[in-house]
């Protein structure tokens, strides 16, 4: 299985899911970090993800080879992370076939209805659990 975990600015949340992914799930899961900037990419390949890309034209070739996609909602919005995210990313994620399991996190002034409020900590325990049951399906 590959996954491909789409983070910017700092990485942070991109790093957190690597590295719960990468705890969680067999060793033969492929993680692969794609960060709209050379930091974000670097903090989630120090969490153990098996290889990165920088940049718009990487992550937007690359979204359409994996089997899941996993980030926060916002990199589905164009110019979300503060612009890092273009809209031809945007569009590239939302028309990848693979299945995007993303965390509800509202730094782009999209509320979900429905989604229970949650720290971001048990958000990405519950996106990994999520994964794992997409796993076991294959």
């Amino acid at each position: 299985m590959r996954i491909a975990v789409v983070d910017g600015q700092g990485g942070g949340i991109g790093r957190h899911i690597v590295d719960k992914l990468r705890r969680e799930l067999p060793n033969e899961t492929e993680i692969l970090a794609l960060g709209t900037n050379a930091w974000a990419t670097a903090q989630m390949l120090k969490a153990g993800a098996n290889d990165g890309a920088t940049g718009e034209a990487a992550i937007i070739w690359n979204v359409g080879k994996v089997d899941v996609i996993t980030g926060t909602v916002g990199i589905l919005m164009a110019h979300a992370m503060m612009g890092e995210l273009t809209p031809s990313i945007a569009c590239a994620v939302a028309a990848s076939s693979a299945r995007k399991i993303l965390l509800p996190v509202n730094r782009c002034g999209v509320d979900i209805v429905g989604v229970e409020a949650k720290p971001l900590p048990h958000l990405i325990d519950d996106m990994v659990e999520m994964i794992k049951a997409v796993a076991e399906v294959r």
